[in-house]
């Protein structure tokens, strides 16, 4: 079966879907991913075909915002932004889907686009989500920050921010119906007609942070974690690896695709908390171009590094927690200092500390004034001397490793090759 994998954003909304494609490849199916250039060197690493996709996932990324009519104004350059963003990218899943494929498999970001393609093809699509996106009564929308607001209210909030969605989405969607010669059909008449069907949606994260809601209607299934493709002679960076054997477990701090721009401010931040608290850190550039600003000692600035490989060394992590960075410090089996920025990630962090994995989350846009460096400094030394705290991440960790994500979704498609529903997938 040729199997087109469609995901979009930052690098970890995409570098999970390489492990998936290798354990599709394992199968017998051909697998070519289509996502942004910038992540081609690591499609092409795990032996997938590589189909570009033109939009530059920087141009979505979140604006300061600030407060008042600030803030107004940043959420409406963000809104602007995410919609131009999506309109660009459905020209270019048109153009990925042209060569040819038998089975869609649709990251979040690509669903409401792909489900055109889907139709205008006819070749069936499967949702393969690294984010909870159904309105539920057991958590808050993703989207939508993480108080809980009550069983009911959590749902209808759920069902608020599908709205939200679809009007970010209407514009990009209709413009790609036109060039596919669709007729028009509103998104929410769309996303009605695929519940209606009972689709299935597969979840790649882990039912550890979130187990499968019971309110959940038919199709929608949680199959653990697709790690990012590792060659097996991946190895750190001689200059990583020796400043790890150097000393005591460091803590690890970087903010992954967030604060663009911030890189200086929060250099120096991170810098005086490690030190405060008395620890050695590591410091990830990451799109804010984080480094220390000085040569400081115990302090390694550096560029990418795989997760898999190097969280295991640390202490303790410190991130914005995306999806992707969450899932890799809790199946490292060490304790998180939340720093959310926006999106999902809230969402992920107050998963992380209800677990008993993380700390309280000190949202980033808090890390502001004289108290700043004292309260991160605070939540790093809890992370790296809480026992408690490291046996409920080294637990969750023993949890993940039973998992096997990747086979889940496997077998779902085989299934479908031989012509039977996807789901279910359990087993």
């Amino acid at each position: 079966m040729r199997i087109l994998i469609t995901a979009a954003g930052s690098r970890g909304d995409v570098v999970p879907y390489t492990g998936l494609g290798v354990r599709l490849l394992a199968a017998g199916h051909e697998v070519a991913l289509a996502t942004h250039d910038a992540y081609a060197d690591a499609v092409r690493a795990a032996g997938l075909e590589h189909r570009a996709l033109p939009a530059d996932p920087r141009r979505a990324a979140p604006v300061p915002t600030g407060a008042g009519p600030e803030k107004a104004r940043g959420q409406h350059a963000l809104m602007a932004r995410a919609a131009a963003f999506l309109e660009e990218l459905g020209g270019g899943l048109a153009d990925a889907v042209a060569p040819g494929a038998d089975l869609l498999l649709l990251s979040t970001t690509t669903a409401p686009l792909g489900w055109q393609l889907s139709e205008a093809t006819g070749v069936p699509s499967l949702g393969a989500y690294l984010q909870p996106t159904h309105p539920t009564r057991e958590f808050p929308p993703v989207m939508g920050g993480a108080r809980a607001l009550g069983r009911w209210g959590n749902r209808l909030a759920g069902a608020v921010s599908l709205k939200v969605v679809d009007r970010l989405y209407a514009g990009p969607v209709r413009a790609l119906r036109t060039r596919l010669g669709l007729p028009p059909a509103a998104l929410s008449a769309l996303r009605a007609r695929e519940e209606a069907a009972d689709r299935p949606v597969l979840h790649g994260f882990s039912p550890v942070l979130v187990p499968r809601p019971g309110d959940w209607r038919p199709g929608l299934e949680v199959t653990g974690n697709w790690w990012p493709y590792a060659a097996p002679d991946d190895r750190l960076s001689p200059a990583l690896a020796d400043f790890l054997a150097a000393g005591p477990p460091p803590v690890f701090i970087g903010f992954g695709s967030m604060a663009a721009g911030e890189g200086e401010r929060l250099g120096e931040l991170t810098v005086r908390a490690l030190r405060r608290a008395g620890v050695r850190g590591i410091l990830q550039a990451g799109w804010a171009g984080l480094a220390p600003g000085e040569q400081a000692d115990g302090i390694l600035a550096i560029g990418d590094a795989p997760h898999t490989l190097l969280f295991p060394g640390t202490a303790a992590v410190v991130h914005h927690c995306g999806a992707g960075t969450t899932a890799a410090g809790l199946r490292a089996g060490v304790p998180t200092v939340p720093v959310p920025v926006t999106a999902d990630q809230p969402f992920w962090a107050a998963r992380l500390t209800a677990l008993g994995a993380a700390t309280a989350p000190l949202p980033l846009a808090s890390l502001t004034g004289p108290s700043a460096v004292d309260r991160l400094a605070a939540a790093i030394r809890t992370a790296v001397h809480d026992t408690g705290m490291r046996e409920r991440a080294r637990a969750a960790a023993v949890r993940m490793a039973a998992e096997d994500g990747a086979g889940r979704v496997a077998r779902a498609v085989e299934r479908i090759a031989e012509g039977g529903p996807a789901r279910p997938v359990t087993g």
